[in-house]
């Protein structure tokens, strides 16, 4: 059964695995400010299908406890899938790199509550 397609998050999933198969996915929940992204939990995700749709993500961040405005994806490795403690290495070592350079944030694909592509801007500083 194909499930529609509602959100700029449920697109890019289904293309991601029509393009390569199963992959592994770093989540990084964020709350976005005025001029502020601030890191709030962070996890990984295998995919193995192109099931999963937005409200599916909603119901797992919910678990976090936490609040959020926003959510980063970035694929853990051009491999596809990768081993539990591989993409626990992987997800430490980007969370570490983000919370340095908020600008990493645009390698990634970013999404609002919504399920809606976000783009990060640097602040020109006058």
């Amino acid at each position: 059964m194909t499930l529609p397609i509602t959100t700029d998050f449920d697109e890019w999933l289904v293309e991601t695995f029509a393009a390569g198969g199963p992959f592994t996915i770093l989540i990084v929940l964020v709350e976005i400010g005025e001029t502020t992204v601030e890191l709030r939990r962070s996890a990984h995700l295998h995919v193995v299908g192109d099931e999963t749709r937005w409200h599916a993500m909603l119901d797992l961040f919910a678990r976090a406890s936490v609040t959020w405005s926003g959510v980063v994806f970035f694929r853990a490795g051009r491999e596809g899938l990768v081993e539990d403690d591989e993409a626990r290495r992987r997800l430490a070592a980007i969370v570490r790199k983000l919370h340095e350079d908020r600008s990493l944030i645009g390698e990634g694909e970013f999404f609002n509550r919504d399920g809606l592509r976000l783009a990060i801007e640097a602040l020109q500083r006058h």
